[in-house]
């Protein structure tokens, strides 16, 4: 890497229409932290970026000589370095779990929202998009336990979730009203309401929904 251009505030390198860089951009705005927000095409990748972070890819967040490049190690960091509001439990216990159900979003949604928005293989496309409509109807019960994700409280483990929630209609994906979906799509409204999820979408994240 060469040597990385010193700026004076926070800045986040965000794309616009991805699901990763969309989390970041709610704890930020949970936090109502000052950045430098700046939208990168991901096919034109700015010079800077390329020479902060060692894979060239987004989003990336800048704090004076501190790159961090991976979304769930910016969720963290930025929990940690702004406390107020928290977005994680205290009790190491609850911490841990929360952690796991991050983990679990990362290892069973997140990789068929990656293979839908890739969109290069139709039948791959239709078989990743039934596994998230199949998989989030498996677990839409339990959303009628807790009024967010296992948790009285809103998590980092809501801002993993809300990006990709956001996006169904997007992808085709339609959650029918029925009497096992409902605590799901009670959870969806509740989440699309709350005011640091309105202020984190870009212009085109406001499009995908009608």
């Amino acid at each position: 890497m060469g040597v990385v251009t010193k700026r004076s505030s926070m800045t986040y390198f965000s794309d616009g229409r991805d699901h990763y860089s969309h989390r970041v951009r709610i704890v930020l705005a949970e936090k109502g932290v000052t950045v430098d927000l700046i939208d990168v095409d991901p096919n034109d990748m700015p010079e800077e970026v390329s020479e902060m972070t060692p894979y060239n890819t987004l989003p990336a967040l800048l704090d004076r000589d501190l790159v961090l490049y991976e979304s769930k190690v910016m969720m963290e960091y930025l929990d940690e370095r702004f406390p107020h509001p928290p977005l994680l439990p205290v009790y190491p216990v609850a911490r841990a779990q929360s952690r796991l159900w991050m983990y679990r979003i990362e290892k069973d949604w997140s990789p068929l929202v990656d293979v839908i928005v890739a969109n290069k293989n139709k039948d791959a496309v239709a078989k990743a998009a039934k596994e998230l409509k199949d998989g989030l109807l498996t677990v839409a019960p339990i959303f009628a336990e807790k009024p967010f994700f296992m948790s009285d409280e809103f998590t980092l483990v809501d801002c993993c979730l809300a990006p990709v929630l956001w996006r169904l209609q997007e992808f085709g994906i339609d959650i029918p009203s029925t009497r096992q979906t409902k605590p799901l799509l009670e959870y969806m409204e509740l989440l699309f309401k709350r005011e640091s999820f309105v202020e984190s979408l870009t212009e085109y994240e406001k499009e995908m929904r009608s």
